[in-house]
């Protein structure tokens, strides 16, 4: 993943306006010219917004895209890429080539200017969101909240976590952990047998984007799992309300949701028959 901008291109941008960060309460802070920032501040970097046309779902709409990455992962390619260009040399930055998350806003309808916007923090799934895969409903329920909210008319944001592939444990562990469930195992159990844990994504920088977006309005949050809004209420996101959003229960899929009801998502027996 090649990460680098130029530094005129950086500094021309944050005084545009269009390269800015937030701070764990959702406060917009400017970007200074050095980037710097401590290993102690929890910031996100924003770019944006971009007009993005969406080609996906049945609503087809257009959607204001902001990338974010933590400030913290972000400055760290940038020092290395200003050693590598002292050094000289196009092919020294291969070495830029990073494992950081960039994470996306979706602004869809009039969510900016709305009493209550509907929200989908959807979790990074190759296999479902790219490939089709039907071992998960995570494709359909991405496709589905796209609609939901473009058809909401207080309109709303999907905020899409890169870093969150298989419940946070990363690709290669989920590839793993699908020859397990093959052998016999629920997707928990599964994780287990790993040595991993059930559920280990850090929802903070989601939390940062929902302070940033929702300025204090009432969200309405599409998930079927408590503990996300567990974990994003602990982490200060205020008026949080839960709408179910099952979509995509095919034979496939039907016992892996089986484990998630039974670990304690909001789903019932007709959602999954």
């Amino acid at each position: 993943m090649f990460t680098y901008l130029k530094p005129g291109i950086r500094e021309r941008l944050a005084q545009e306006e269009k390269l800015f960060r937030v701070d764990s309460d959702g406060i917009r802070l400017p970007i200074d010219g050095s980037n710097s920032v401590s290993s102690e501040q929890r910031l996100v970097n924003l770019l944006g917004p971009i007009p993005l046309p969406l080609a996906r779902g049945e609503e087809h709409p257009e959607a204001k895209w902001y990338a974010t990455v933590r400030a913290t992962e972000l400055a760290e390619v940038e020092n290395l890429a200003s050693n590598l260009r002292e050094q000289g040399g196009q092919h020294l930055f291969a070495h830029l080539a990073s494992s950081m998350a960039v994470n996306s806003v979706l602004e869809i309808g009039p969510a900016a200017t709305s009493e209550s916007p509907l929200v989908r923090v959807h979790s990074s799934c190759l296999t479902g969101d790219v490939f089709g895969s039907q071992r998960c409903e995570c494709g359909p329920q991405y496709e589905a909240a796209i609609d939901r909210i473009a058809q909401d008319p207080d309109g709303g944001y999907l905020i899409y976590m890169a870093g969150h592939e298989g419940r946070g444990i990363g690709l290669w562990a989920k590839a793993a952990t699908y020859l397990l469930q093959d052998a016999g195992e629920d997707t928990y159990q599964a994780n287990r047998s790993l040595g991993l844990p059930d559920d280990c994504r850090d929802f903070s920088d989601a939390a940062s984007l929902l302070k940033y977006f929702g300025r204090g309005r009432p969200i309405r949050l599409l998930t079927n799992n408590p503990k996300k809004m567990n974990d994003l209420t602990e982490l200060g996101v205020q008026n949080l309300t839960r709408e179910k959003h099952v979509s995509g229960v095919n034979d496939c899929n039907r016992r892996y949701l089986e484990a998630k009801r039974d670990w304690g998502h909001g789903l019932d027996k007709d959602d999954i028959s």
